[in-house]
């Protein structure tokens, strides 16, 4: 299994009742398999919820009525949730709580590579970190267990390897009925006013050291005891790699690295001459090691940018040992493999916005998701990536910091609908004019087509409402809404013409499917007339990977090409038609 499927099996096996979370990459997995279970599992409930925030509190809700609950989530999915995840500390759960939070080293796809165990520490909660896929099943268990003895919310970290590498996984049986949820009225204990917070205060501190006695003879914390010439301190998936680098030296290795288990550090550290930490991204251990006043390096011999890998660990113990240092050798089956640059598709719909704002001088503040690619050249029609739902509200900041240019803000659906709509309430309310554009496409297709409060279907298959964007913008108090067609160039390009001289603010879904979940009936790829090219990048232009350059002059590749029309459009001679 990988490390998600684990997760997913977990829950299952220890009879979650309720799984919520908003899809994002290393993480979405979870609960695209853990829905799987719905089938036998007639009290198990699972849902793509707008935002993280709002997953977060489903879950929260469920956990208060003695159910057990999951949430999943991306790193900076935890920002968006971190409002409920620091009260829930002090209010606690009645049900097991498991929060799963992928991080994402070397920001294979994401926009920083932010450490979530930060989060532990500040927010007083303890961090179960696993370091392969029969962890991550086990660590699940462990955790749904802990949060409802300690009556704590459990983090659980993992990371884009722990997520998505395979091993072997031994399996458990589904755990015996459980009562059936009732929430018990408390209003001391749940509703955290200042009267009743601080004593919850008080007895967060009290849960935590408890917690931190029970940390130090956990199971989920070893020591492997080899060489006592070096030892090493690590956690998660870097235990992996300080196996293969270090297979002498011996290890400390944390499962449960939070509340640290001081006693146990301190143990480990008397039975060994030198002392290392290994940690990916920041120096969180290494620094509360110092702190216990115990020598040891970290920072010094391992870097805290990047993914770790065994090659850069390899890297590491050259220099601690004086030795000259050589670059990562490449994997041998990767070695002769082209590159492979990220463009959008072959017939992406939101290429045809790009296209149309091509043609106007504009800033264009950008957002998450697939259309982020718009950046690149040659569309280069990207200025700015914040974060989710950023791309409408740092348009509206920019006009009225009175920037003398245009700004557009550009979003796609699912992301509307997780962060968007309160930013266009803001621009109605606040008397902005910036421009929005929703790019919709129908579907959440950066981290693989999941549903969303648009498409009509929720995560267990079943139909539902389709909200609609442009009930939502008018609802907001936008009186200018437009639905396009995102290849309809000419129409696109006037449009916006008309709308950038408003002082009032316009929203514009521009609106196809996305190429990928809904393939044309009947595609018609396209040829150039090569008679009569003049070789004017026109349709070079438009970035679309079906129009190859030869000899300085485009050609289609009629089986990349989906037919959709937009070279057609922006050629001024109309040389590119279909080819049948």
């Amino acid at each position: 299994m990988s490390g998600n499927e684990a997760i997913a099996r977990a829950a299952y096996e220890g009879r979650v009742n309720v799984a919520s979370g908003y899809p994002g990459t290393p993480s979405t997995e979870i609960l695209e398999n853990l829905v799987k279970y719905t089938d036998k599992a007639s009290d198990l409930y699972c849902e793509w919820s707008p935002n993280e925030k709002v997953a977060f509190e489903v879950a929260a809700g469920a956990a208060m009525t003695g159910a057990r609950a999951m949430v999943t989530m991306k790193h900076v999915g935890l920002n968006v949730a971190a409002d409920p995840f620091m009260t829930m500390a002090y209010t606690g759960t009645v049900g097991g709580m498991v929060i799963v939070v992928a991080d994402d080293p070397g920001m294979h796809s994401s926009q920083n590579e932010q450490d979530t165990r930060h989060y532990a520490r500040f927010g007083k909660v303890p961090l179960l970190e696993p370091a392969d896929s029969q962890e991550s099943r086990d660590f699940v268990l462990a955790g749904l267990e802990l949060s409802e003895a300690y009556q704590s919310p459990v983090l659980l970290r993992t990371t884009t390897r722990v997520s998505h590498s395979r091993s072997v996984v031994t399996l458990g049986e589904r755990q015996l009925q459980r009562p059936m949820p009732a929430f018990d009225r408390n209003p001391v204990r749940f509703v955290p006013i200042p009267a009743y917070a601080r004593k919850m205060r008080v007895a967060l501190e009290d849960r935590l050291a408890r917690l931190k006695q029970a940390a130090e003879c956990s199971p989920l914390n070893r020591m492997e005891m080899r060489n006592s010439e070096l030892g090493i301190i690590t956690a998660g998936i870097s235990y992996q790699y300080v196996r293969e680098v270090f297979p002498d030296a011996s290890v400390l290795k944390l499962g449960w690295p939070f509340p640290f288990p001081d006693a146990l550090i301190r143990d480990f550290a008397g039975k060994v001459r030198q002392l290392l930490v290994v940690e990916e991204l920041d120096d969180i251990l290494e620094q509360h090691v110092k702190a216990l006043g115990l020598a040891c390096e970290g920072r010094k011999f391992v870097p805290g940018i990047g993914e770790l890998t065994v090659p850069v660990l390899q890297q590491s113990k050259a220099k601690m040992e004086g030795k000259p240092i050589s670059a990562a050798a490449l994997v041998s089956q990767a070695r002769d493999l082209p590159g492979r640059p990220p463009t959008l598709c072959a017939g992406c719909p939101h290429r045809g916005m790009f296209a149309a704002l091509k043609y106007h001088d504009v800033i264009v503040t950008g957002d998450i998701g697939c259309y982020a690619l718009g950046v690149l050249p040659p569309l280069s029609k990207l200025d700015t990536i914040l974060c989710m739902g950023a791309g409408v509200t740092m348009a509206h900041g920019m006009q009225k910091a009175g920037n003398n240019r245009k700004v557009v803000g550009i979003l796609g659906d699912s992301t509307f609908f997780h962060s968007g709509i309160t930013g266009l309430l803001d621009i109605a309310y606040n008397r902005g004019n910036a421009a929005i554009i929703v790019l919709d496409n129908r579907t959440t297709a950066m981290t693989g087509h999941q549903d969303h409060p648009g498409t009509g279907r929720t995560l267990m298959g079943q139909p539902t409402i389709h909200a609609s964007i442009e009930d939502f913008g008018r609802a907001c108090g936008i009186k200018h809404v437009h639905t396009v067609d995102p290849m309809d160039l000419d129409g696109n390009i006037a449009l916006l013409g008309e709308v950038l001289q408003r002082e009032e603010p316009s929203l514009i879904v521009a609106r196809a499917p996305c190429i990928l979940s809904e393939k044309p009936v009947d595609p018609q790829p396209r040829k150039i007339d090569a008679e009569q090219c003049v070789a004017c990048g026109q349709c070079v232009g438009i970035g679309c990977p079906a129009i190859e350059c030869a000899d300085g002059y485009p050609h289609v590749n009629e089986l990349l090409c989906n037919g959709c029309g937009l070279c057609d459009r922006v050629c001024d001679l109309r040389l590119v038609q279909p080819a049948k």
